[in-house]
């Protein structure tokens, strides 16, 4: 029998100084916050033993017999553990938006040259086969999805199916080798997409890991693997990491149409500039914070609030909505606009909150004529938009700056991050570690 000095060794262990055996550490992000010292690698089927007065860790298989793993040195300063002045890590962590897609941009994009993706080298001969994508993640990531669909289909011409990485493993998914298959996880320890990653290789499919962790288990498994480099994100509710993803997808795919030439170069480079806009446009949506502050104490006392949206709008409703259930514990719903009279309108009364995100000007007057119905029943409003709305009935506009349609969820999903953050803070919560919830997923 395996005694209290072996431990299952199933995520990326952390060794820290000063800390026993009970207390070994399943994630680079909280070994930071505890002073890091040395991540192990690759360790599925390996048991570990402690050695305290030796200040050494050794090895073991399933059959206690000692060999040895590679040791790898984690990248990120301790200093990245601090709150640096916030009062969380989660306001810290919204807040470093600006820095970490300035980082997840680096050096893959330029203007005027093609993307940079020579750490995957993936070709034309491989990619003009591909007749299907399939992006799959969980909670958030599976929402950044959402949107790098948006990215591949409308640039790439490539269908793309998003699916929740514990569903998909359970569906019998139709893959083969014409089948390219995504998987994000910012741990990259989530173990339901690991288990789909492994399934999907099975069946053939190249796969493809997006992740913020530099040696984790997901991009051991993969084909390819591309980096956030969002930095740690500490706080349970991932904000930064979120937003890093989606921009990654979305130069992934400009990546994608330069190779097959599926979309002509002056619309690629226009979205270039784009992305290259966006830290100085958070840095605006920023701006909101006092503003949906206000609002946050308003509604902090609510116990059902719903968010609406249409097209790329409705995907930023979804991660909205999770991120008020994740820290606030306020029940909330996302619903796309137009099903708004297939059911979910009977729940609207005198004095429910609907958050209403408008962005795309071509949905402009059927989200409006939404907004108005629920209104109409008595409803509260928050909208969070870049478009010019003059109405009277419409209180809590919060707006933000214009850009490319495939890119507005990552502006405007920041003022409901600080709304989530704020409902909570008023609620007396602990925003960082929200109950029952853990940073990394790593059982089914």
């Amino acid at each position: 029998m395996i005694n209290k000095d072996f431990f299952d060794a199933l995520s990326e262990l952390v060794e820290t100084k000063g800390i026993d055996e009970q207390s070994l550490l399943d994630s680079i992000e909280n070994a930071l916050s505890c002073g890091y010292k040395r991540l192990k690698g690759d360790a599925f089927d390996v048991k570990v033993k402690l050695n305290k007065e030796k200040n050494s860790i050794k090895f073991y298989n399933s059959d206690l017999v000692e060999h040895s793993k590679e040791i790898k040195n984690i990248e990120w300063d301790s200093s990245a553990a601090e709150k640096n002045g916030y009062e969380d890590y989660m306001l810290k962590e919204i807040f470093e938006q600006p820095t970490a897609i300035r980082e997840t941009i680096g050096s893959r994009l330029k203007l005027g040259e093609p993307c940079n993706f020579s750490d995957i080298n993936i070709t034309k001969e491989y990619l003009s086969t591909i007749n299907k994508i399939f992006i799959i993640a969980c909670g958030t990531a599976m929402h950044a999805g959402l949107t790098g669909k948006k990215f591949i289909e409308n640039l790439c011409n490539i269908p793309v199916e998003v699916d929740i990485a514990s569903e998909f493993r359970y569906r019998n998914p139709i893959i083969d080798e014409k089948t390219l298959c995504i998987f994000i996880s910012q741990s990259g320890e989530t173990a339901d997409t690991i288990a789909a990653l492994k399934l999907s290789k099975s069946k053939g499919a190249k796969t493809l890991a997006v992740s913020n962790v530099i040696g984790s288990s997901i991009t051991r498994e993969a084909d390819y693997t591309i980096y956030t480099h969002a930095g740690p994100e500490i706080a349970v509710a991932s904000t930064k990491a979120y937003t890093s993803q989606v921009v990654l997808l979305g130069i992934l795919a400009i990546y994608f149409a330069e190779i097959l030439e599926s979309t002509d170069s002056e619309t690629l480079e226009n979205l270039k500039k784009d992305i290259f806009d966006l830290p100085k446009k958070i840095e605006t949506s920023l701006k909101t914070s006092d503003e949906v502050k206000k609002f946050a104490k308003k509604i902090s006392k609510e116990k059902d609030v719903f968010f609406i949206g249409r097209g790329s709008d409705y995907n930023v409703a979804l991660e909205g909505s999770l991120k008020l259930k994740e820290i606030s514990y306020i029940h909330s719903e996302a619903y796309a606009s137009g099903e708004l009279k297939h059911g979910p309108i009977a729940l609207i009364e005198k004095g429910i909150t609907v958050i209403s995100i408008l962005t795309d000007k071509n949905l402009l007057e059927k989200s409006i004529s939404n907004i108005e119905e629920v209104i109409t029943r008595g409803a509260k409003t928050f909208i969070v938009t870049n478009q010019d709305i003059e109405n009277s009935n419409f209180d809590n506009v919060v707006k933000i700056e214009d850009t490319n349609p495939l890119l507005s969820p990552i502006l405007s999903v920041i003022p409901l991050q600080l709304l989530a953050y704020y409902i909570s803070k008023d609620k007396g919560l602990d925003v960082d570690k929200p109950r029952n919830l853990a940073k990394s997923v790593t059982v089914e």
